[in-house]
């Protein structure tokens, strides 16, 4: 693969806290910067705001063109005027997490001892935890005491969770989505495989590539390969490409590839250009701490005692990557505590990126579950 140019260097909307943020590893950032993008507008009452939180290699641009990759928003089909998180009646936010590469403090940021240069892999490790402590900085600065729903997919639903969990007075309803409470074995070793890739890449020179004015693209690459095959079904798979040859001619070469192959390649060298490699180690170990039981004695019970929460949770039929078995066991837990808990595993043939897609059923479900906590929350 060619080596692709430095990540480009975008102005984003953000809001820097000067007081920063303690981690749970222990240290202090000095300063904590959060970039954000809001759609709709925020009621009087302040009581109608929707934060959405995004997936590994998501970003603040939920609804709108990405300014880096000319792309639509990666929920551009469920947030907006008229669709189910409906922005004429929701005012939906979304930040950046913190650890990433699209404005908010992460390894891309200037060091705080160092200001001349990134932290790159000296950035201190996060958690979901920390992702949301930051998030909720965020919204009391908009003066905004008790959100009305938190929603996201996949690492997004995990943060839905941590809400849930830290913060539950301030969250009317919770909606995770394709979504567990731990990250599991097999789902640590694909995020293991990726970190070995971007390590052995000789252009990652021990995470401080910016001073040779290169990425480590094709480990960046072959890590977004990896992780994008948990993310589609083998029916999607098969559906899409079978094994159909580039060439029609057939084997008359070995420089020919198969369909699936190209359009793994496609979204290797595509992320690379749009996401840091440093912030992809750190955003992955995130995941992989995250453990909601262990963090509650053992107990996923524990994490919701006493919740007033609403909670819808989604889970697909084909996603193998957090399989519907996650999502019940959550649901058995906020059934252990009286928890107010709706729960649907929609049929899909689409696997874990099913979420992202047009799935009409994902789509009703969510906005019928809206629209009752609408009412109920007296938004209606």
């Amino acid at each position: 693969m060619d080596q692709s140019p430095p990540h480009p260097e975008t102005q984003h909307q953000s809001v820097t806290f000067a007081e920063g943020l303690t981690l749970d590893c222990g240290r202090h950032l000095a300063s904590l910067t959060v970039a954000y993008r809001t759609y709709g507008t925020l009621n009087a009452a302040r009581n109608n705001a929707i934060l959405i939180c995004h997936a590994l290699t998501g970003d603040q641009y939920v609804a709108e063109p990405n300014p880096e990759t000319g792309k639509p928003g990666w929920w551009d089909n469920l947030v907006g005027p008229g669709k189910p998180v409906d922005t004429e009646n929701f005012f939906v936010i979304c930040t950046n997490v913190l650890g990433g590469c699209m404005g908010t403090t992460g390894p891309r940021s200037p060091h705080e001892d160092h200001p001349e240069r990134p932290w790159g892999t000296d950035f201190p490790p996060v958690t979901i935890n920390d992702m949301v402590r930051a998030q909720k900085l965020f919204i009391g600065h908009l003066g905004i005491e008790k959100l009305f729903a938190v929603i996201g997919g996949s690492m997004g639903g995990m943060q839905t969770l941590a809400w849930a969990a830290l913060y539950p007075q301030h969250v009317f309803a919770a909606i995770p989505v394709a979504a567990a409470y731990y990250h599991s074995a097999q789902n640590i070793a694909f995020h293991e495989i990726g970190r070995q890739a971007i390590a052995a890449d000789p252009d990652f020179h021990g995470g401080q590539y910016w001073e040779h004015g290169v990425i480590p693209a094709r480990g960046l690459a072959v890590a977004r390969m990896t992780a994008h095959i948990t993310y589609v079904s083998e029916e999607a798979l098969s559906r899409k490409f079978g094994r159909k040859l580039q060439e029609a001619e057939g084997l008359s070469s070995l420089g020919e590839r198969f369909e699936v192959e190209s359009y793994l390649q496609y979204q290797g060298s595509s992320f690379v250009r749009r996401f840091d490699a440093n912030s992809y180690l750190t955003i992955t170990r995130a995941m992989d701490l995250f453990d909601l039981a262990a963090e509650h004695g053992g107990l996923l019970a524990n994490a919701f005692k006493g919740t007033k929460t609403r909670f819808l949770l989604v889970s697909f039929s084909s996603d193998w990557l957090f399989p519907t078995a996650q999502s019940r066991a959550i649901a058995r837990a906020l059934n252990h505590v009286a928890a107010n808990v709706s729960f649907v595993e929609i049929k899909s043939d689409k696997g874990h990126d099913a979420f992202l897609l047009d799935e009409p059923d994902f789509h009703r479900t969510l906005r019928g579950f809206l629209s009752g906590c609408a009412e109920h929350a007296g938004l209606k």
